[in-house]
Parts: structure tokens; sequence; C-alpha cells
């Protein structure tokens, strides 16, 4: 009897840069299309091994729980295109250099962006505001990318725009995770006033640093603009280094609407913990 088998796989890499669907719809008799796809499925298995931690035929076929001929053959195939490399004592496999290439030539800001995406659609349906990215640029922040919501009335969309960190919520949750030498010196600066309630004071910008260490998250009202409230959470790399911060912003007469405060920071700030997770960080 005729019919289909659906097979989907999942692979991310540790840079949490790269992410790829496969899937596949196969007669029942076509075997060689199976074996296809699941050939692809552990030759990333075996990339991701390599690259978390490179090992020879044996060790990396004991560690994924794969046949030694499968490694063996799968190893060969890809160190014939350059994805991996023989070791220098020539008893095991690393990253080659057509991955490091294409590693290269990715933009990470666009890969932040890539990755951040789809939990920003997200939570443009929950706080039903503009939701966006930024990232630090020296003492500013330069925003990267935008999704607006699908309310008529809305904020322009920010993207291409650099602005100073203590006028904005997404500058304030990068500046609140430097070094206190680094703060020192962006505080010893003159500071712009951007509106009639920017606040330029150093001893309360260290004040609302502080809050920020404590709740992760930053409200702002009508300090880089005015008639525009917003509210940012950082976002971390691998590393633990902060690398960027997702915020959401809207007019100030409708947003945040005060009952719903709390609620909007927390979402905003549990999507920034979430795109952070992906990008390999660990709280």
């Amino acid at each position: 009897m005729m019919g289909t088998i659906q097979i989907e796989g999942r692979f991310v890499h540790n840079s949490g840069i790269i992410s790829r669907d496969v899937g596949c719809t196969i007669n029942p008799d076509g075997g060689l299309a199976m074996q296809t796809v699941q050939s692809i499925d552990r030759a990333f298995q075996i990339l991701e091994e390599v690259a978390s931690d490179p090992g020879g035929i044996s060790e990396l076929s004991r560690r994924l729980g794969l046949p030694t001929s499968t490694v063996a053959r799968l190893l060969a195939t890809l160190e014939r295109v350059g994805a991996v490399e023989r070791m220098t004592d020539d008893n095991g496999y690393r990253i080659g250099s057509a991955i490091v290439t294409m590693a290269a030539s990715i933009d990470p800001n666009q890969s932040l962006l890539a990755v951040a995406q789809p939990y920003m659609v997200d939570l443009v349906e929950q706080v039903a505001e503009a939701v966006g990215l930024s990232i630090p640029a020296g003492y500013d922040v330069h925003y990267i990318g935008q999704v607006d919501c699908a309310n008529p009335v809305q904020v322009r969309d920010w993207t291409g725009v650099s602005l100073p960190m203590h006028v904005v919520p997404s500058g304030m949750v990068v500046l609140a995770h430097w070094p206190d030498e680094a703060i020192a010196r962006y505080l010893s600066r003159k500071l712009d006033r951007y509106t009639p309630g920017s606040v330029t004071d150093p001893r309360l910008i260290r004040e609302r640093i502080e809050r920020v260490r404590d709740e992760d998250v930053s409200w702002m009202e009508e300090e880089f603009a005015e008639g525009i409230s917003s509210v940012a959470a950082p976002l971390f790399n691998a590393a633990g280094v902060v690398v960027g911060a997702l915020h959401s912003h809207g007019p100030t007469y409708r947003f945040p609407d005060e009952a719903l405060r709390d609620i909007i920071a927390g979402r905003v700030r549990s999507t920034a913990q979430a795109i952070s997770a992906s990008l390999g960080y660990v709280a």
C-alpha cells in the first residue's frame, strides 16, 4: 500500500547563528531519499560535535552513538568539501576552512537579528506594540531592527538610528552591565538632554543602574522623544557578555497601561532571556 513518511530534523550550532530545518516526504519504497536525509542529520551531528570538541573517528563514534563505519564515511565526505580537516597529529578532526570562511562572512549584527526575529514577532503579539533590537556602539546604542504592531497609530521605525545610552532604556540595560570604571567614564562626560524629561544627573543615573541590575529591565517615558515610552531588557551571548537589548515602545498616551506595566516588563524580560538562551547564554 502506498503512503508517505514525513521526516524532520532541526539543527542549531553552538555559535547560536545557524539553524536549519530539514524535511522530506518520501515513498516508503524510496529508501534512498530517507538515507539522504539521515546522512544530512548525522553529518550535522558530527559537525556540531567536532566544533564543540575535536576528536578521532572512534571517539566521535562513541560520543555520538553512531557506527564507526558511518562516522568514517561522513568524515571523509566532510573532509573532501573542506567542512572538517585532520589535526596536525593526524589523530582527530576539527572544523575545516570552508566552515570557518562561511562563519567569518556572517555579519554578527544580522545574525543576532536573525536569532531574535521570531521572538520579536511573538512579543509584538503579546504586548500589541512595536518591538525592536539594538546593539552597543561606543557610548550609543544603535537600532538594527524593528517589528511593527498592527495598530494604525504607532511609533516610527528607529532602525539605523543611534542614541546616547542614558536617554533610552535599551542603553541603560547595557550600561548597567558594564564595569563600574567604564560607567564612571561614561558619566564623567557631558550628558546630552533630548527632552525636558531626560535624566542627566549622574547620581540619578547610577540609581537607575542599580535598579536595572536588580530587575534586568528598564522603563523610560518621554526621555528620548516626547510622546514615546519604552521598556527594554538586556541580551547576553554565550560568554555572558551583554551584546544588545530588546525593547518595546509605543505612544505614551496608551503605553504602558498602568495596570499592565509589570506584565509588559515581565514579558520583555522573559523574551530577552529566551533570545539570550538561543545565543548560548546560561544564566
